[in-house]
Parts: C-alpha cells; structure tokens; sequence
C-alpha cells in the first residue's frame, strides 16, 4: 500500500472515530436534555420543559444523521447505552434539581459536544470531506446557539 492511501486511510479512520464520538456526545445529550424536560421544575417550568423538548427532539434527528454519515465514510457507528456513555464521558446528573442547575448541566454538556464537533469538522477539513465538515458545521452553529440560550436563561 502506498503512503497517500495509506494516509488517507488513517484519515478517515480518525474522521470515523471523530465522528462516533460526536455521535455518543449528541446521545447523551439527547438522555440529559430528556431528563431535564421530565423533571423540570420551578417558575421556568414551562419556558425550560418546551425548550429542553425541542432540543432533545432536534437531537434526534442529529443522531441519525451523524450515524448515517459514518456509515456512508464506510465505518460503523457505535451503540449500546453503555458504550455511547462510555464514549461520551458526560457528567450524569439525578434529578431533582433545582432548574438552574439543570440549565448549568447541559450548558458543559453542550460545549463539550461543541469542542468535539469542532474536532471532526477540522478533521473532515484535513480529508477534503466537505459534507462532513458541514455536518459538523451545522452541530456547532446550533449547539452554539443552545448554549447562548441556556446562558440568557442564568441572567438576572
């Protein structure tokens, strides 16, 4: 095997694995942001419940997609509970909490899936693999906007 394809294969092992790791980031969020949406409590209630609804809906989708976007890279996606988890490496949190604390939660589980996302984006940059830097282009840009609104949420 010559040293481009060889590279080149290492590339997209590592755009893969990038990738998966985005993929686990977005399905522990999703798990988080389902959590908070039950649990919710407060004067917030129902501005925080439809927010955190919306987001893990929009999650979702986000998962299949990533999944679906690996498999075209010709990898596997990861699954299972415990291996997502293990991937991710969120912090899991039990409820009850008070809704602030909720909102703190998912603004470290956002931004952590933000520098990972940005990772595969540089990463399928370096491949020359546009659609995944645009995927991961699109996660930032809306994790990015999360975050701004969860941060609006804490203001006094």
């Amino acid at each position: 095997m010559n040293n481009t394809k060889s590279s080149s294969l290492k590339t997209n092992a590592a755009l893969s694995n990038s990738l998966n790791q985005v993929l686990a980031d977005s399905y522990s969020l999703m798990a988080l942001t389902h959590l908070a949406h039950w649990n919710v409590e407060g004067q917030g209630f129902f501005a925080l419940h439809t927010a955190f609804q919306t987001q893990y809906e929009e999650l979702f989708t986000a998962i299949d997609e990533i999944a679906e976007r690996v498999r075209a890279l010709g990898a596997y996606a990861i699954g299972g509970l415990g291996r997502l988890a293990q991937t991710a490496q969120m912090k899991e949190f039990a409820s009850p909490l008070p809704q602030e604390d909720y909102v703190r939660l998912l603004l470290i589980a956002n931004a952590k899936l933000v520098a990972d996302a940005e990772r595969a984006r540089d990463l399928a940059g370096k491949a020359n693999d546009p659609e995944s830097q645009d995927l991961m282009i699109v996660r930032i840009t809306l994790h990015q906007k999360t975050i701004w609104m969860l941060k609006s949420f804490l203001k006094e």
